[in-house]
């Protein structure tokens, strides 16, 4: 009796399919960590004053550099990212139709976000340019 074999599997290179959704989630988790982090270090830096002002405007110096500007930039990105994707989120869970709609709307917020980001780190360029 002869036996016919099944065609082989691709492998897989990971264990998520790597859909849109799985992105977002993944982004949104690392964007807000991003978010918490730079909270913290904005109220250490701040505590600073009280602690030792000269420690503090050497804070201040080293965020008027250019690597940090860049930084800001991408801290602008995980800010809008995470609000804005969060609004999907609330969408998806507590709308009828948002589980319907949600791969658009993801798509949406992305065009958002580029829509937003292009004038504000454009304008963190220009004045990273003038004033430097």
């Amino acid at each position: 009796m002869a036996t016919i074999e099944a065609p082989a599997q691709p492998k897989r290179k990971t264990l998520y399919r790597g859909d849109p959704g799985m992105w977002s989630w993944a982004l949104h988790r690392i964007t807000g960590v991003t978010v918490f982090f730079f909270l913290f270090v904005h109220v250490l830096d701040t505590a600073l004053v009280r602690v030792s002002p000269e420690m503090y405007d050497d804070a201040i110096a080293i965020y008027k550099t250019p690597i940090v500007a860049l930084m800001e930039m991408g801290l602008v990105f995980c800010v809008l990212f995470h609000a804005l994707n969060g609004v999907r989120v609330i969408l998806v869970d507590f709308w009828s139709n948002g589980p319907r709609y949600q791969k658009q709307m993801l798509w949406g917020i992305i065009g958002l976000v580029v829509v937003l980001l292009v004038p504000s780190i454009g304008r963190m360029f220009y004045l990273l340019l003038t004033e430097h």
